[in-house]
């Protein structure tokens, strides 16, 4: 069996896949936030469960090439720690380790909306935002272990209503994420109104702050499109739930594109929010 493990900040996944690639287990249980040693033992406690089988791994963060510890995870408390030697002490079988986003867009790669498809990126817009690379099937993950992390670069070309920049938690201010986020767009929405309400509400209300949502997309996914160009783009997170965006930001990147036409698609995610622990058992495929 193909076993994918996806440790997010609330909630720790575990799926196993047979040879056919069909899902045969799948259990949740609640992360143990801050706790690094229960983490370790939440995940070989879902290997019993399962047991044997090849495991991959999906983090809220990377592996350093350099220290081989993690970095840039908004887990914190995973942040320095030796955690493929931990887990691979824990459960006794090698362990592949990758960003949550470059499991997302493994799996929808091999066998989702971007099935067949020589350049894949995933996108991620929840929490945060972080995209992955897949190309003809393998995950980009790049010298530094930072491939696809499109979220932390400024967002192009602000106008006045982009103004004053965000800070972002990363130390710069008007990152991608800031805006584009879920509590990017919330934030955005009490600016503008004054009012507190969750991104689930103001995409109920169809507001003026989710055509700007769409316009603000457009303009950072142009950007991905003239460096990468990419045969498809695929959403996941909670704002890939929301359907004009399908039609919306294709129609407006076009102007931000060095092209006389834009063949990209943009994509709903056929797994859901289950594609991350899918992608991290596809990493022994990859």
């Amino acid at each position: 069996m193909r076993i994918g493990v996806d440790i997010g900040g609330t909630k720790i996944e575990a799926l196993a896949l047979d040879e056919r690639g069909r899902e045969v287990f799948r259990k949740r249980i609640a992360t143990p936030r801050g706790d690094y040693a229960a983490t370790i033992a939440a995940v070989s406690s879902l290997m019993k469960e399962i047991g044997e089988g090849s495991v991959g791994v999906g983090i809220p963060g990377a592996l350093s090439p350099a220290t081989g510890l993690v970095k840039n995870a908004n887990s914190t408390w995973l942040i320095g720690k030796p955690l493929k030697p931990d887990l691979e002490a824990a459960l006794g079988r090698e362990v592949k380790i990758e960003n949550d986003a470059n499991c997302f867009a493994l799996s929808e790669a091999t066998d989702g909306a971007g099935k067949g498809a020589a350049v894949v990126f995933g996108v991620i817009l929840g929490t945060g935002v972080g995209g992955g690379i897949v190309i003809d099937g393998k995950v980009v993950s790049g010298v530094n272990a930072i491939a696809g992390e499109w979220g932390h670069n400024p967002l192009p070309l602000p106008d006045e209503s982009d103004l004053p920049l965000p800070a972002c938690y990363c130390g710069r201010s008007g990152c991608i994420e800031t805006y584009l986020s879920g509590p990017g767009l919330a934030r955005d929405y009490e600016r503008r109104t004054g009012e507190r309400r969750s991104p689930e509400e103001i995409v109920s209300l169809g507001d003026q702050s989710l055509e700007k949502y769409a316009e603000r997309l457009a303009r950072s996914l142009a950007g991905v499109i003239n460096v990468l160009d990419p045969d498809v783009i695929v959403l996941g997170g909670g704002m890939s739930n929301v359907a004009r965006l399908y039609t919306e930001v294709p129609r407006l990147w076009s102007r931000y594109v060095f092209s006389d036409r834009v063949a990209t698609r943009l994509a709903p995610p056929v797994h859901g929010d289950s594609s991350g622990v899918r992608g991290a058992a596809w990493l022994w495929e990859a």
